[in-house]
């Protein structure tokens, strides 16, 4: 039977279920489920009437194109979408069965604004508000409507026409999820839907339960994929006794929204799993490295202790030997201790000052490995780059979760420590608005370094705001390097004080 794609929604509480996705916005993803874009993305002036842009199809969908009209207003910026030329969405994939509305704001969030029906002749429209003012829209292949980041299957690209009213901002990065995320086993139903005597709704339901199921969420998410099994019985339940269609589609789209909770909650779970584990090979490692050292020492220690009874030895012979001197023969073996004496304490200084040595730059080298340390006065200074938060914000970025939970595997491997974080900003801005900033991402490091394991007493934060810049704050180079928040470390057993 030809894949019919127009579908009938007659009541609101559907919509506001749908509207429940829209909602979502940025999550934390893992680095490997996702993959980078960058587009254009246009600055709507509210007040200024309304504009034209037009939708460009892409590789995936080469005869897909479209046209919204964009108002922008004080309580959001509304959309009327028209779109053609729309391939069935199974075409790029049997795991695809519906189409979604995204915006893209500057700082690389993406919002489902819904998704859009499309009737047999690959025609659809779609009218939803934004919240945002300043965004790019994109047109995806989807598994269902909820989903809460896009796929990187995308088959439109918003563009400017020549009379569109609005500030260009070009390359604009966001992420879109790989579609291996989305990857089941085949689902025949899928491949030639009854959309006569099932609604689309259903095998977006079915869809969901098993692309939760295939990514995990039995093990990493159980009690929001047991109310996602639970709703799709439900469903087919009342598919199956022939109820209301308005009510088949409500608990659909319920389970719907369920089952990507549960995906999306096993992906972030494991993904946590992924950096407790690097975590601890890195507090391993270090720690096997300081065995390795202090195994040395004691070695070279006993070596040490050797050598004085040989000498001690040595001086006893001689005293019986000289007995007819012993009186001269005991002044030069007193003098003689005396020197040894002054000798190895002179001896065990330097070794001192060599283990801490080695052990300031074992340390050194340790957490050069995870982010770029220098050895200064003040201690070993670790410097967090601003791309690791986000723009203007003091949220942790997953790369920078990373390093800091193998940062503090480290510093677990070498007690006596100490840890003194401090945020720095440029000079954009107030006073009072860097110094908070910069108070905020210091707190931000030390609260999840303790979280981490390290003892609260030994991790203090404070923010610097604009006060002690790197770099010239005149060029945006400069002050990107200024924006940064330093850990020193410091601690007697690597020969700097605790300050």
């Amino acid at each position: 039977m030809k894949f019919q794609w127009k579908r009938c929604v007659t009541l609101g509480l559907v919509w506001f279920v749908a509207g429940i996705a829209a909602a979502q916005t940025k999550k934390q993803i893992p680095d490997a489920d996702v993959i980078s874009r960058s587009i254009k993305a246009i600055g709507y002036e509210v007040g200024g009437g309304s504009t034209k842009v037009i939708f460009i199809g892409t590789t995936a969908a080469p005869n897909a194109s479209g046209e919204a009209k964009v108002e922008a207003k004080t309580g959001g910026t509304n959309i009327d979408l028209k779109v053609k030329g729309m391939p069935q969405p199974t075409s790029l994939g049997a795991e695809f069965l519906t189409f979604v509305l995204w915006t893209i704001t500057p700082d690389g969030s993406t919002n489902n604004l819904g998704e859009i029906p499309i009737d047999k002749n690959g025609e659809g429209k779609l009218s939803v508000t934004a919240p945002a003012q300043t965004f790019a829209m994109i047109v995806t292949a989807e598994p269902y409507f909820a989903v809460s980041l896009p796929s990187e299957v995308v088959v439109l690209e918003n563009d400017t026409k020549k009379n569109t009213k609005g500030k260009i901002f070009p390359d604009n990065s966001f992420k879109l999820m790989k579609r291996t995320q989305y990857a089941k086993l085949g689902n025949p139903l899928a491949l030639t839907p009854d959309l006569k005597n099932v609604p689309l709704d259903m095998y977006e339901a079915r869809n969901s339960v098993d692309i939760a199921k295939s990514q995990g969420a039995p093990q990493y998410a159980p009690d929001i994929y047991a109310k996602a099994t639970s709703s799709l019985q439900q469903a087919e339940n009342a598919l199956s006794s022939k109820s209301d269609k308005s009510q088949i589609i409500t608990i659909a789209r319920q389970t719907i929204q369920f089952a990507e909770d549960a995906r999306s909650l096993s992906a972030e779970r494991q993904e946590a799993e992924r950096i407790q584990k690097e975590k601890d090979a890195a507090a391993a490692a270090a720690a096997a490295q300081a065995k390795e050292e202090a195994d040395a020492r004691a070695a070279a220690e006993a070596q040490r202790q050797a050598e004085l009874n040989a000498a001690k030895q040595a001086q006893m012979q001689a005293e019986a030997d000289a007995a007819a001197a012993r009186q001269k023969a005991a002044a030069d073996a007193q003098a003689a201790a005396l020197q040894a004496k002054e000798q190895a304490a002179r001896e065990d200084a330097e070794r001192a000052r060599a283990a801490t040595a080695a052990l300031r730059k074992q340390l050194l080298d340790q957490l050069n490995s995870v982010l770029q340390t220098t050895d200064t006065p003040r201690g070993l200074v670790v410097n967090m780059a601003d791309v690791l938060f986000a723009f203007g914000k003091y949220d942790l970025k997953p790369d920078a979760q990373l390093k800091l939970a193998k940062l503090a595997g480290i510093i677990q491997a070498h007690p006596g420590l100490h840890l003194a974080i401090e945020g720095h900003t440029d000079n954009v801005g107030s006073d009072e608005a860097n110094m908070k900033l910069s108070q905020q991402r210091a707190d931000t490091v030390r609260d999840f370094l303790i979280n981490q394991g390290l003892a609260p007493d030994t991790v203090t934060a404070v923010g610097m705001g604009k006060s002690d810049p790197v770099a010239d704050n005149s060029t945006a180079d400069g002050r990107q390097k200024n924006r940064r928040v330093e850990i020193i470390v410091s601690g007697e057993v690597i020969g700097a004080k605790i300050g």
